[in-house]
């Protein structure tokens, strides 16, 4: 994403950004991680605390959402580097839509420009834009945004950056059923024949592997309606002392780094 940081002079007068790692020991973080091997394929995140760092820091939430923005490019940065295979990002539910006003028009207004002013870094580095949820319920101008986004990085065949927009896990689920069920009305299906791997093949995620790793920030501990599908061997990382905007590179690291020490039994 745009190499461009926030302006220094719109940072709340007592706001310590997390110290960056200089590229040596970022090169080596990386290899280490690398060596270790196992790296997920597939890392989910709700982004949370954003409202609450704007509320520690004396500022509109909605600027909570702003600053949030860089995390976000960093973490698509560092899991591009790293060659994970998808990264998926709770960007707004269904339920955000009970939000004042005034904070859904600023996310609106946020999710436009960064599709507007990121997809060029992310085509050059080879990103491929993908969106899960009921986009056709976004406001036109993001819809339109979102498209061009899209149809730019199509043929890109790095990273899978996934957006959840207008993402709800139930939504989902009762999207995919209504697809089945049309199946079955045409005749083109069985009831009897309808199986785990065709629901998950009507989903919005058919094409890309569950989630390997879901990290959480700020605290709290709960899926919030977040691929409840994808998830039911997910391995999960809360990281409670983070809210998102200050969420970067080396938390991500370690998230990566516990996930490595796990032992996966997918229920066995």
């Amino acid at each position: 994403m745009s190499a461009q940081a926030l302006p220094l002079d719109t940072s709340p007068k007592d706001y310590q950004p997390v110290k960056p790692l200089s590229p040596a020991e970022d090169t080596k973080a990386q290899q280490r991680l690398k060596d270790e091997g196992n790296l997920p394929r597939h890392i989910a995140i709700i982004m949370d605390g954003d409202r609450r760092w704007a509320d520690e820091h004396n500022l509109p939430r909605t600027d909570g959402h702003r600053f949030g923005r860089e995390s976000v490019r960093d973490i698509v940065r560092a899991c591009g580097q790293l060659q994970i295979e998808a990264l998926t990002l709770y960007t707004f539910s269904t339920e955000n839509w009970s939000r004042p006003d005034i904070e859904v028009k600023a996310l609106m207004q946020w999710l436009h420009e960064s599709l507007r002013d990121e997809v060029p870094e992310l085509h050059e580095n080879n990103v491929r834009l993908n969106a899960v949820g009921r986009t056709d319920e976004l406001p036109k101008t993001v819809q339109l945004a979102l498209r061009r986004a899209l149809n730019q990085t199509r043929d890109n065949t790095g990273l899978r950056l996934n957006l959840a927009l207008n993402y709800g896990g139930r939504s989902e689920l009762v999207d995919a059923f209504r697809k089945l069920a049309a199946k079955v009305a045409a005749g083109q299906a069985k009831p009897e024949d309808i199986d785990e791997e065709q629901i998950s093949g009507a989903l919005y995620t058919a094409d890309l592997p569950d989630p390997d790793l879901l990290i959480r920030t700020s605290g709290e501990m709960r899926l919030s309606n977040f691929l409840p599908w994808q998830m039911v061997y997910t391995e999960i990382r809360f990281v409670g002392d983070v809210h998102w905007p200050d969420f970067r590179r080396q938390h991500l690291y370690e998230a990566i780094a516990a996930y490595q020490q796990r032992q996966r039994r997918f229920g066995g």
